[in-house]
């Protein structure tokens, strides 16, 4: 079953994968490394929510931000493979979320991507990951996340 199949099972679907929003891009391939620039909870070109988990957003309203922000990281590994077929594995995540004080969630938060990709991407999801929280991200934005995946050469 694809992906996409996976993801429409869940009642979810690909967004557009964001076009950086500064000078750089969004995937850099080393090898055989992608290395996916922070992602962050925008659909359509617009940022979903903002704010910081444990004040102006609920622990669950964090989990949603970490979810579409793994969308888009699937969304960016689409785009610049082409499709799921050459992806091997998630290497490694890194969580940034912007925490009130005294917030210590960060990992259930982080849980929200990392169950999408174990939905949706199988054996090729297990990764290693970090949590940082954070008085404030870039943009106001509640959840960024850093993703190395190993892909097979073509």
């Amino acid at each position: 079953m694809s992906v996409e199949q996976k993801l429409a099972d869940l009642g979810l679907a690909l967004p557009t994968a964001p076009q950086p929003l500064g000078n750089y891009t969004a995937v850099s391939e080393a090898g055989n490394l992608l290395f996916i620039s922070g992602q962050g909870p925008l659909a359509d070109g617009k940022l979903r929510c903002t704010g910081r988990v444990g004040a102006e957003l609920t622990l669950e309203e964090g989990r949603e931000a970490a979810q579409l922000a793994a969308l888009n990281v699937l969304a960016q590994i689409k785009r610049h493979l082409g499709s799921f077929e050459r992806l091997h594995h998630i290497v490694r995540m890194e969580g940034h979320v912007s925490s009130a004080e005294g917030f210590l969630e960060q990992p259930a938060v982080l849980d929200a991507a990392s169950d999408l990709f174990a939905a949706v991407l199988g054996e090729k999801a297990g990764h290693a990951r970090s949590a940082f929280s954070h008085s404030q991200l870039p943009l106001n934005l509640p959840v960024e996340l850093v993703v190395i995946a190993q892909i097979v050469s073509a």
